[in-house]
């Protein structure tokens, strides 16, 4: 009986779009890591590996095209010894596909047009692309191999299309956003593939952030029966190599042993990837944190520390004439802790100037909305004339639960470049704060049980103005991830007076969503490219 031995390597990159010169580089590097020190036989690269994905509306200017085109023609003529299967956007007279294309000594094999375009969530590839309507088989080493690419696996037409013309082993391209059980999604789908088939399965993902999107890589290899036999890292680069010995009736995968990373841990490391993705594909030497001795602003700056280290985090304390003493403790506390560089401006100056402006237009007495929001206005102020000074970028501190009510003030605590929590429930912001004092403590053990205030008025709590936490969550996930309505949620044991306010909330702030800084997304339904809800709505 015949054996043939094919080594394969997942070139699990973290690629930064439009900087095409880069991918390239990095596309070279890891054929030629994979053939001198790994022998592999081909090396697979993330889906549209060349521009990054997805480069959106990038993908209409023609030199853009042709500079994607250019980087193929000189892998292909750089790389040998190796077969190179790389992603890549491809223009075929009037038509734009996604494409991919397996090189090898000089020459390009062949090509694959994606077939099945999501345009739903954070997709619209039809707005691009043109779907293909043909199965690629390629022959290495005598084993046909059928291509795929991302959402074709999704679905039972092109592997089956692969699987009639003859593969014994299906390779898949991807850039596939994270969420919180994202990869237990997957997983389910190429079991589901992989046994219906009875082939294995070769699922190679990108890595890194970019804007909102964060990509987990995980790429794995999953047998004939369903197992995952190999798993690749998550959030990080890297090139890994097993060898698939093919019989004549069989594939034997070593089945190498791994540890999944539990939802919360893969929720921080996502945080950590998109900050840092974020910060230095956009070239930007430093951030500003405005930190309060609250909850939010510490998971923010602690999240920004581990993505950039110490040195390129400054902190902002802006103490009002609410501010309490604990709540200086402990922001003094947590930036000692954290090391970095410090400053401490009083707002009440600025807060002052702004009221005595207005002393003819509005009531000054009291605590008032107004005066309440003047005061986070004057922080907005003071946060982003020093962003303008330095050249460092906001962070912002707000989280998901209050984005979603308008708990939050424009240009106010809202104003920044960047929200780490945008779509961090507050629930979980907690528990991610625990999860990252089991790491080694950071933040101050009152910072984590205190009651949560805005400190704009004196004695204030959030649960003045909101329902518990827990609760409020609870309604969000109901009404923002699962789409229910007042009566169905009350019908499922949801309080009703507070289940009319939230979803009251969450259509009266729909304005200020507009307006709020990109964050990273965990949620499958998540504020930004997600939701898309008109802001004039008489619904």
């Amino acid at each position: 009986m015949t054996k043939t031995t094919l080594r394969i390597a997942m070139a699990q990159l973290n690629l930064h779009i439009g900087n095409i010169t880069e991918n390239l580089a990095k596309h070279i590097q890891a054929a030629n890591e994979a053939r001198d020190l790994h022998q592999a036989d081909l090396v697979v690269f993330p889906e549209l590996s060349l521009t990054g994905y997805s480069p959106e509306d990038l993908l209409n200017r023609k030199h853009f095209i042709e500079a994607s085109d250019a980087a193929l023609k000189t892998l292909t003529e750089t790389v040998h010894g190796i077969y190179c299967l790389v992603g890549h956007p491809q223009q075929i007279k009037n038509k734009l596909y996604n494409a991919t294309s397996l090189i090898y000594n000089g020459k390009i094999l062949g090509q694959y047009h994606k077939q099945c375009l999501p345009n739903n969530s954070v997709f619209d590839e039809r707005r691009y692309f043109t779907p293909g309507d043909k199965p690629l088989i390629q022959t290495i080493k005598g084993i046909p191999i059928g291509i795929l690419i991302c959402e074709d696996i999704w679905h039972i037409q092109p592997a089956q299309q692969a699987l009639d013309a003859g593969a014994r082993l299906i390779v898949n391209l991807n850039a596939s956003p994270f969420e919180l059980d994202k990869h237990e999604q997957r997983l389910t789908v190429l079991r589901k593939r992989a046994i219906h088939h009875h082939t294995p399965i070769v699922y190679v993902n990108n890595v890194g952030g970019q804007d909102e999107l964060i990509f987990d890589g995980g790429s794995m290899i999953i047998n004939n029966e369903g197992n995952v036999a190999t798993l690749a890292p998550f959030f990080k680069e890297s090139l890994t190599v097993t060898s698939l010995e093919f019989n004549e009736n069989s594939v034997n995968i070593p089945e190498t042993t791994y540890t999944l990373p539990a939802t919360l841990e893969r929720a921080y490391q996502g945080l950590v990837l998109a900050i840092r993705d974020y910060i230095n594909k956009n070239h930007m030497p430093h951030v500003l944190v405005g930190v309060s001795g609250g909850i939010d602003s510490a998971l923010t700056l602690t999240l920004a520390v581990d993505a950039l280290g110490k040195d390129r985090v400054h902190a902002v304390v802006l103490p009002s004439r609410h501010s309490s003493k604990l709540s200086l403790e402990e922001a003094n506390a947590l930036t000692q802790n954290l090391g970095v560089k410090t400053k401490t401006i009083d707002i009440e100056p600025t807060y002052q100037a702004v009221v005595s402006s207005l002393k003819n237009e509005i009531c000054t007495q009291g605590s008032s909305v107004t005066l309440q929001n003047c005061q986070a206005r004057a922080r907005g102020i003071l946060l982003m004339a020093l962003s303008n000074e330095s050249g460092g970028l906001v962070l912002t501190t707000g989280n998901r639960s209050e984005l979603a009510v308008g708990y939050c003030t424009l240009y106010g605590d809202m104003a920044g470049g960047f929200a780490p929590l945008k779509d961090v429930p507050k629930t979980m912001v907690y528990a991610l704060a625990h999860y990252r004092n089991q790491l080694g403590e950071v933040i101050p053990p009152r910072t984590i049980t205190r009651a949560p205030t805005a400190e704009l008025a004196p004695d204030q709590k959030d649960q003045d103005s909101l329902p518990p936490y827990e609760l409020l969550d609870a309604i969000l996930l109901a009404h923002l991830n699962q789409g229910m309505g007042v009566a169905e949620m009350v019908a499922a044991g949801l309080p009703e007076a507070d289940v009319v306010k939230v979803v009251r909330l969450v259509k009266l702030s729909e304005y200020k969503r507009k307006q709020a800084a990109m964050g990273p997304r965990l949620n499958a339904y998540a504020f930004g490219k997600d939701w898309r809800f008109p802001v004039t709505n008489g619904f």
